[in-house]
């Protein structure tokens, strides 16, 4: 399983709670989208994951845009994954980011929205905030292997989904 997380905005921990604590635990890979702010937020997100991939955002310290690049792309159970914080991005230039990296998913956050939109070549993903909502629902992603691509899941904090969408590879 894959969980996505996006814009904590914490001074000194990752701010997890309920299922969204057990999904970071319990995950395969963890992927954050940005904006940890300091980086003991990014060590415990480090500290309560498996494997953890991050990028760093516009609101995140100097440590962090030290550690982490601002973008990046993984593959993970077949499926290849381009995240971006978003911040620098408009809808045209995340486009090209996400074909120039053959994503069949791209992660973006920034906006604190959880979202999902498919187009014909990947799948946009904005898993929101769990911390910071800023009049949104709190939320995180989590993702799932199937033969052809992965079901995923917009979630509240406590596990309840509220939107589920596939990603095919």
């Amino acid at each position: 399983m894959i969980t996505v997380v996006s814009d904590t905005h914490g001074q000194s921990t990752h701010r997890l709670s309920d299922q969204s604590l057990t999904a970071v635990r319990t995950a395969d890979l963890v992927v954050h989208a940005g904006d940890f702010i300091t980086e003991s937020v990014l060590t415990a997100f480090e500290s309560e994951s498996t494997r953890f991939v991050g990028v760093a955002g516009n609101s995140d310290t100097f440590p962090i845009q030290k550690r982490l690049p601002a973008t990046r792309t993984v593959e993970h159970d077949g499926i290849r994954i381009a995240i971006a914080h978003g911040h620098n991005h408009t809808k045209t230039s995340r486009s090209l980011f996400a074909r120039q990296q053959h994503a069949d998913l791209l992660v973006v956050g920034h906006s604190h929205t959880p979202m999902v939109r498919s187009t014909d070549e990947y799948t946009l993903l904005n898993p929101g905030s769990h911390a910071e909502p800023r009049g949104n629902r709190p939320a995180y992603a989590t993702l799932e292997a199937t033969d052809d691509g992965c079901v995923g899941r917009l979630c509240e904090l406590d596990g309840t989904v509220f939107k589920t969408f596939t990603v095919s590879t």
